[in-house]
């Protein structure tokens, strides 16, 4: 599982209790800031229609049809202004956000908190102001860094004659930037030719362009169910991708669900009450539920919505499934659609062999495509729910 979603946003604003709706993992919450000063790991999944749908027989490794393929999600320590300056727990904020390939900002829609994670009045802070400075943040760490010894280093390149992304990328790699990243940047930037003379304008235009490449960011507009009607519309005409959620909420599902109270699977549009000893204020309060899901209409309280958003939206990724037996979907020992891979959409029959194993891609022959039985090329483009069959002579 090589898959990282980052949370990310300032303190308080609901980055542990989305952490829990979405792990169920046991971790401290609080009212009040830099509760979580350790980031918190965990697996969370991505939900996607199965393709023993379209056949008689369920695979067994889906619930009702629904496919829930496993990620990493980390919540980090909460991030105050100035905090690539050191302030808060920035530093380590930041270091710990590097190995995430997608970020999922956590901001208070109800403006509930200041901007420093202190609880204030609801509507008292205006939550358009914690959108943009995590992504400035980010990308002016990624500018310290890049800065550092630099005017020993663009001299380096000019007398070695070294390519401008692998130094870039070099300078950069301990924030989790590849050459090929690098050298997208410089060509959407383009930067003077002559690195010695690179500004900080330039250095910090550069480093906003790697951030949005490197670290692409979506908004999980929180404590939705008690936002002001005008700050939902403002977030609503923002130009980034946001999603209403109630972290809180979807906590509540599923722990119901968890304990038997319920039958909901995450991202599911309602549930239903499963437990005959539900008490009258027990009933009220998963009726209050489901009417604030219903009126979301993201499925269950946004909190699954956001993560198959930052995985297939942000991310471009899509699932294939591969398998050794194309009539019947199943690998050797007669498991059905044993295996859910998320790849980058555009992937080819031979990008998915190498991830099933080295050998096999290095041996690799030709696909199957199990759905429509015909052979598939190693540059065809895969597709979203494709059950791939790979052909080498590896054993």
């Amino acid at each position: 599982m090589s898959m990282t979603i980052g949370l990310a946003g300032k303190p308080n604003a609901g980055k542990s209790t989305f952490f829990k709706a979405a792990t169920l993992a046991d971790v401290e919450i609080a009212n009040y800031p830099f509760t979580t000063i350790n980031a918190n790991k965990g697996v969370t999944y991505v939900r996607a229609v199965c393709p023993c749908t379209e056949r008689d027989k369920r695979c067994g490794n889906c619930q009702d049809g629904i496919r829930y393929v496993p990620i990493e999600i980390i919540d980090v320590a909460g991030l105050v202004p100035d905090a690539h300056m050191g302030r808060g727990l920035g530093n380590t904020f930041l270091d710990e956000l590097r190995q995430a390939q997608a970020i999922i900002h956590v901001i208070d829609a109800s403006g509930g908190t200041d901007i420093e994670g202190n609880p204030v009045d609801i509507g008292e802070h205006d939550p358009l102001e914690d959108v943009n400075f995590l992504n400035r943040e980010i990308a002016m760490w990624m500018t310290g860094i890049l800065k550092k010894n630099w005017d020993k280093l663009s001299r380096k390149i000019r007398a070695e004659g070294m390519k401008m992304e692998q130094a870039v990328s070099d300078q950069l790699l301990g924030a989790g930037v590849n050459e090929s990243q690098a050298r997208q940047a410089l060509l959407a930037c383009k930067m003077p030719e002559e690195c010695t003379q690179w500004t900080d304008e330039d250095m910090a235009k550069l480093c906003e362009t790697i951030r949005a490449i490197t670290k692409p960011t979506m908004i999980a507009a929180n404590k939705i169910d008690v936002a002001p009607a005008e700050n939902v519309k403002a977030l609503e005409e923002l130009d980034i991708m946001v999603v209403p959620t109630s972290a809180a909420a979807e906590l509540a599902l599923r722990s119901a669900a968890k304990n038997n109270i319920i039958s909901y699977n995450p991202g599911d549009m309602g549930f239903e009450i499963i437990s005959d000893k539900v008490s009258e204020a027990q009933k009220n309060g998963l009726q209050s539920l489901k009417e604030m899901i219903t009126t979301l209409g993201t499925g269950g309280a946004g909190i699954q919505e956001c993560i198959n958003r930052a995985v297939f939206d942000l991310l471009e990724l899509i699932v294939v499934y591969p398998v050794e037996d194309e009539g019947k979907w199943a690998d050797k020992n007669d498991r059905m659609l044993p295996d859910a891979f998320l790849m980058k959409k555009g992937s080819t029959p031979h990008d998915l062999a190498y991830r099933v194993h080295t050998d096999i891609g290095n041996r690799f022959l030709y696909a199957v495509d199990g759905k429509t039985k015909m052979r598939l090329g190693e540059k065809h483009d895969l597709q979203n729910g494709d059950v791939v069959k790979i052909v080498s002579t590896a054993k």
